[in-house]
């Protein structure tokens, strides 16, 4: 009899682990999601490019993850997106581990022209970034693009069922329990209860799913640890603003430490010509971003995040981003704000007449005009306001009175499960990988540590 996996999330790290173990004919792979198959997840005006009420398990859930509606950018580094040399221990495992995922994606579909700007651009842009206290970090990288990452994930998916993995979709998964020498994994599908046994897991939820992976831990007893999050907004411009930068890097990261308080902002995500998309979860809004490689707007738009970090006797950083994302959620009538940069710097709040008066024109139409300095506090606004302010010498124009912000923007990374090398929690047999876990932050490190999961299944399976 043939030993069972249960893979929890199709997102990357879910579907290249089962990518690695679809090799072993000794494992059944089940693979389960909450969201619904590929085709099934296009953005309801993509015709428009412009994403204002889509479902949250069609935008967060599903064949592909959170990043299958992403603008598919591949940062092939180990130490953007999380830290593989870190979770290995060995730096030549963590190149090995990008350029495995890379060729994965490359053979699926995803483009071979590879983003590393011209070396006299890149230094003149570090000089100018650094005569600002910035730090500009230069990464190789591919743009799918939002319209084509669906299609390369198909291909993925489809690789997978002929290899004889089994996809559950619309599967909500409720509960994992322990059991002797098993598990057993139980999950809701249209109102109807199941449950399936197996040897091994792998918890891969996704930032979306990492309320179910916390409602697990004390039941389970997986041993985690509280890591900081990303608190802040998505800024958009015209595009003319960002191409210079974009010419010498198609998702430029700037490091930036803020006068006031010295914490750490950082950029993230940018999406040139692209649009600024919403996203609905269970009890709030945020926002995000894609682009498109044939639907272009006439602006660009990037995160713009403040690292949070508590520390005794409250360490969730979780639970406090997700309550900084309610009270922007009710401040905004369920909707996320906006408000130009200029009346966030004078103390008052954006008003339709103020929005429309902008010289951008917001690709997020649903977006409520109001004050972002009444969601987000006092601390996280200082430092952006001020790394903003900083980031136009480099980006001149980003800056300006008329630039748009959107809130929330929260990156959760702040639950952290305790691994080895492999991806094995505390309990035996037990593995996670991706974001959901606070292992990964971005899609080639999710997938990372995804095939480092089912190695360490492999080994287990080679040694029994």
């Amino acid at each position: 009899m043939r030993r069972k996996v249960v893979i929890i999330g199709a997102g990357p790290a879910g579907l290249f682990s089962a990518y690695k173990l679809s090799n072993n004919i000794g494992l059944e792979i089940v693979i389960l999601d909450r969201g619904r198959d590929v085709d099934s997840r296009k953005c309801p005006l993509e015709n428009t490019g412009v994403c204002e009420s889509c479902n949250p398990c069609n935008v967060l859930y599903g064949a592909g993850g959170s990043g299958c509606l992403s603008d598919g950018i591949l940062n092939l580094r180990p130490d953007i997106g999380g830290d593989l040399e870190e979770l290995t221990g060995k730096a030549d495992k963590a190149k090995k581990l990008v350029e495995e995922v890379d060729s994965i994606f490359l053979e699926h579909g995803a483009p071979e022209k590879l983003f590393i700007g011209e070396n006299e651009a890149i230094e003149d842009l570090q000089r100018k970034a650094e005569a600002s206290g910035i730090k500009f970090i230069q990464i190789p990288q591919r743009h799918i693009g939002s319209d084509y990452t669906p299609k390369v994930i198909n291909s993925i998916k489809k690789y997978l069922e002929k290899k004889g993995v089994k996809f559950v979709l619309l599967a909500d998964v409720k509960k994992i329990e322990k059991e002797k020498g098993h598990y057993k994994t139980t999950y809701i599908k249209n109102t109807v209860t199941y449950s399936v046994d197996s040897d091994y897991i792998i918890a891969a939820p996704g930032r979306a799913g990492s309320g179910f992976l916390m409602s697990q831990i004390k039941d389970l007893g997986i041993k985690i640890e509280h890591q900081p999050i990303d608190v802040g907004f998505r800024v958009e411009v015209s595009k003319v603003i960002m191409k210079p930068i974009i010419d010498v890097n198609r998702d430029p990261k700037f490091h930036i430490y803020s006068k006031t308080y010295d914490d750490f902002v950082r950029t993230f995500c940018t999406n040139h010509e692209g649009y600024v998309m919403k996203e609905q979860y269970d009890d709030y809004v945020g926002v995000n971003g894609h682009s498109m490689r044939d639907i272009k707007s006439q602006n660009s738009n990037f995160a713009f995040l403040s690292k949070v970090t508590l520390t005794s006797p409250v360490e969730d950083t979780t639970s406090y981003g997700m309550s900084i994302a309610k009270i922007a959620t009710l401040l905004g009538g369920g909707n996320p704000l906006v408000q130009r940069f200029g009346d966030l710097k004078s103390g008052r709040r954006s008003t339709p007449e103020r929005i429309r008066k902008s010289n951008i024109k917001p690709t997020l139409l649903s977006a409520t005009p109001g004050d972002i300095a009444m969601a987000l506090p006092y601390r996280i606004v200082t430092n952006l306001v001020e790394s903003l302010e900083r980031l136009d010498n480099v980006i001149p124009g980003v800056g300006s009175d008329s630039t748009l912000l959107y809130a929330p923007e929260i990156k959760f990374y702040g639950l952290r499960a305790k691994v080895n090398s492999l991806m094995e929690t505390n309990l035996p047999n037990l593995f996670v990988a991706g974001d959901g876990v606070g292992l990964s932050r971005d899609i080639v490190n999710s997938a990372a540590t995804g095939i480092l999961a089912s190695e360490g299944i492999l080994k287990k399976e080679s040694s029994s």
